[in-house]
């Protein structure tokens, strides 16, 4: 009798319980999930970009169609047994080529025509190893370190200018991405706000290097940008404010105008400007030098960021800008990714022209 009744409990415990579950799903509960291990995910990378600034690349896989200019007339000039006159044609129509302008072209050559006529010079190979140490020596000499003053306090203030289109923008993110690597602490200053994509741009490059950002509404005034990127850089104990800046105005204001307001008001902010930037498209040729003449008088340039060098035969822009205006060219487009801007090492750089 005990038995039965025992039996008859655990029937009904069963029903009842089956009844509950019946009911909770009937109900729409959702059941009890049973937690399962789950292997991490590796995060995906963005745009492929690599961890840390890889070593730039080499000038001379780079500059092959500068060097295919140079080459093709050095190769000739070589191939003769004397010095003559259509020697100094293959040459001058090489520099020009290369768009090192009349007044360099003029400035190399003209030494070396005298060398010859004291017959210093007596070959053709002489020749071309004179004009290669003499354009080397005239980069040479240039300071080209970017100007980080470590002992200021305050951020350090880099601004950026240039024509829309000359990869500016650009350049600010990639110029960002290398000083986090040798362990700087960025801010970018959206400051070109009357191009639609730019603000976007480097908030995704902020993004990516773990820079911060600081940007306006579209249309602002680039200084007021600016001003604020750099009193929330010295709050926030940022070392460095690249400040990216106006290519082209939709108003009546002067451009040039507009830059050296942003500099003045840049260095009323807590703040130093210790580099202002240039940046200009290889491809352009002379009227980057005209350009540079611009924005040096409105704005006191310290160093020229030479962009898209590698697609352009004009390579020879970096002896106008530094001859002709003293402005040192301090780094350099070679390609797409972070390490193609590049530090300009003036030795590779003729090298490469002579295909060495």
């Amino acid at each position: 009798m005990n038995d039965t009744w025992v039996y008859v409990a655990l029937a009904a415990a069963v029903l009842l319980v089956g009844g509950v579950v019946v009911a909770r799903r009937s109900r729409g509960a959702a059941p009890i999930a049973v937690p399962t291990p789950v292997a991490p995910v590796a995060a995906e990378p963005v745009a492929s970009e690599p961890a840390t600034v890889a070593a730039p690349p080499s000038f001379r896989d780079r500059l092959s169609r500068a060097r295919g200019v140079f080459a093709t007339a050095t190769t000739g000039v070589l191939r003769r047994s004397t010095i003559d006159q259509s020697t100094w044609d293959d040459l001058e129509e090489a520099m020009l080529r290369a768009d090192l302008g009349v007044k360099v072209t003029a400035a190399l050559l003209d030494p070396l025509r005298e060398r010859v006529k004291r017959r210093d010079i007596a070959d053709p190979a002489a020749l071309i190893d004179a004009l290669r140490h003499d354009m080397t020596s005239r980069l040479a000499s240039a300071q080209r370190g970017l100007n980080f003053d470590a002992s200021l306090g305050t951020p350090n203030i880099w601004l950026m200018v240039g024509v829309n289109g000359a990869g500016k923008t650009t350049s600010v993110a990639k110029i960002a991405a290398q000083q986090i690597a040798l362990g700087r602490t960025v801010l970018m200053a959206a400051g070109d706000t009357f191009r639609a994509a730019a603000g976007e741009q480097l908030e995704t490059w902020a993004t990516r290097t773990g820079a911060a950002i600081v940007r306006g509404a579209e249309g602002a005034d680039p200084s007021s940008v600016v001003f604020d990127g750099v009193q929330s850089a010295a709050a926030r104990g940022i070392q460095l404010v690249l400040a990216d800046t106006a290519g082209r105005l939709q108003t009546n204001t002067n451009l040039m105008d507009e830059l050296r307001k942003v500099r003045r008001v840049a260095e009323k902010a807590a703040g130093v400007v210790t580099e202002v930037l240039l940046v200009i498209d290889a491809t352009t040729g002379q009227n980057g030098l005209v350009q540079a003449r611009q924005f040096a008088d409105a704005t006191q340039v310290t160093g020229v960021v030479l962009t898209k060098l590698d697609g352009s035969a004009k390579g020879g822009i970096v002896f106008a800008i530094e001859t002709e205006l003293g402005i040192p060219i301090k780094l350099v487009g070679l390609g797409e990714t972070v390490a193609d801007l590049a530090p300009f090492d003036p030795h590779e750089f003729v090298a490469a022209l002579f295909d060495e």
